[in-house]
């Protein structure tokens, strides 16, 4: 539906006033809630790293820093380190869409920018956990060339198996939107190995 995508921009984290609508959306679909701190640890360090989805229809014009602000309705979070002293790995540790606005390509973009973003910092591979019975993300990252590592078991609280799922990374990233549905990107500024435990992802 071009008529809701229409409206949807995507950034990077800029300060801690978008943290409350982030702990929101990802605390609606968490089975396993965070604490503030577990949010903190990844966007106080790898802030560049975490993308947000805006829809800015009926938005206010600005707030005073040029783009409008919206509703926020996506986010990928993410983390960059050396993994084992070795390879330099990329880690998505949460990423939520709205209820309303699944299936219309949200999830694969924020996912897509921040692979591009890992990417320019050198990234080598990058990592995850999802339930096994997760079939949308499941389809959304093998569509992005993640393949299944692992299957970890009982991995989730809740008793639930969990895929590791590795994307080995080269110069040029797999997975290119077509040129008539490339969003538009606001510009914000630029500012371990914790369990993943997101069940969303």
């Amino acid at each position: 539906d071009s008529s809701m995508t229409a409206n949807i921009v995507y950034s990077q984290y800029k300060d801690e006033s978008q943290m409350n609508d982030l702990m929101v959306l990802i605390g609606k679909d968490l089975s396993e809630p965070y604490s503030i701190f577990t949010y903190r640890y990844f966007i106080n360090n790898w802030p560049q790293l975490c993308w947000l989805a805006y829809d800015i229809k009926d938005a206010p014009p600005s707030d005073g820093s040029g783009a409008s602000v919206g509703k926020m309705i996506g986010l990928v979070v993410c983390r960059l380190d050396r993994h084992r002293n070795q390879l330099l790995r990329g880690y998505i540790a949460m990423l939520a869409v709205d209820s309303t606005y699944r299936g219309h390509g949200i999830g694969t973009q924020l996912v897509s920018s921040a692979i591009q973003t890992m990417i320019s910092q050198k990234c080598e591979e990058v990592a995850l956990e999802t339930e096994v019975t997760n079939t949308g993300a499941l389809a959304l990252y093998t569509k992005l060339g993640f393949i299944k590592h692992k299957r970890l078991h009982q991995y989730y609280l809740n008793g639930n198996d969990a895929y590791r799922l590795l994307l080995p990374l080269t110069e040029t990233f797999v997975y290119l939107p077509p040129e008539d549905t490339v969003p538009e990107i606001m510009d914000a500024p630029h500012q371990e190995e914790t369990q993943g435990d997101d069940a969303r992802r």
